[in-house]
């Protein structure tokens, strides 16, 4: 119970202890292109595209009729913590440790958040204990959008690239009191929106890792994060299918 605990604290677990109930919280937009992309044209042009408000961020996230097999609920006001409520040991792995807290990167202008949990495929009309406890370890998706004025959206990209590259041997997450270590972040693959990136960020909870994959895509001024975790430790692939529906919405 402590390390569910530790990792609530860590990486708003409390996303996943209401994933049965409902929620509420919005505002955000993004898309992205590769673990290494270099920035586009359009990351680099002096023209920055229009800032979206927190009204049409709201209409532009995923909602449950994008997402199949999968339910999806508002986080409710107090699952996601200000962004001065999370630090780090490391200035530069800021970034990480917010995409991981469902903060929106940087100072956006307008943000929205959402929680897509994976629905178990069970059969017959009840879960036996052991569907049960498969539905506590589904993964959870937490997806934040972040709008932003001028190259704000560059800029905040521009510091989870720096944050990938500079955190890569860990760093320590400090939020609600604890410090959680940080072990690894490991780059992967991953292409959507005008540039992309993603990792597997590995975390010490009591000398056992507890896994959380995370990607980033920015789509002219609005930047998409979506954080991945299950409460059994091991999320084995990056969320695809919600990625590609949230690029899909921004297009």
């Amino acid at each position: 119970m402590r390390s569910a605990a530790v990792a609530a604290t860590a990486v708003s677990l409390a996303l996943l202890v209401t994933a049965c109930g409902g929620g509420e919280k919005s505002d955000g937009k993004g898309k992205g292109t590769g673990k290494d992309a270099a920035p586009s044209a359009s990351a680099t042009s002096s023209a920055p595209a229009k800032t979206l408000s927190a009204a049409e961020l709201e209409k532009l996230i995923v909602e449950q009729a994008d997402l199949p097999g999968h339910q999806v609920q508002k986080a409710k006001a107090g699952e996601i913590p200000p962004a001065s409520a999370v630090s780090t040991d490391k200035p530069s792995c800021k970034p990480i440790a917010d995409a991981m807290s469902y903060i929106a990167t940087g100072k956006p202008a307008a943000s929205a958040q959402r929680k897509a949990i994976e629905v178990p495929k069970t059969e017959g009309a009840s879960a036996s204990p052991e569907e049960a406890l498969g539905a506590l370890a589904a993964p959870v998706t937490g997806v934040t959008l972040g709008s932003y004025d001028g190259q704000g959206a560059q800029e905040a990209f521009a510091s989870l690239k720096t944050a990938g590259t500079d955190c890569a041997g860990g760093f320590t997450l400090i939020g609600g009191g604890e410090k959680t270590k940080i072990s690894k972040v490991a780059p992967e693959t991953v292409t959507a929106g005008e540039e992309a990136l993603a990792w597997t960020v590995t975390t010490d909870l009591d000398g056992k890792p507890f896994v959380t994959k995370l990607v980033v895509f920015r789509q002219g001024s609005t930047l998409a994060s979506f954080s991945t975790l299950s409460f059994g430790g091991t999320v084995k692939a990056l969320p695809k299918d919600i990625v590609d529906a949230q690029a899909a919405k921004l297009g």
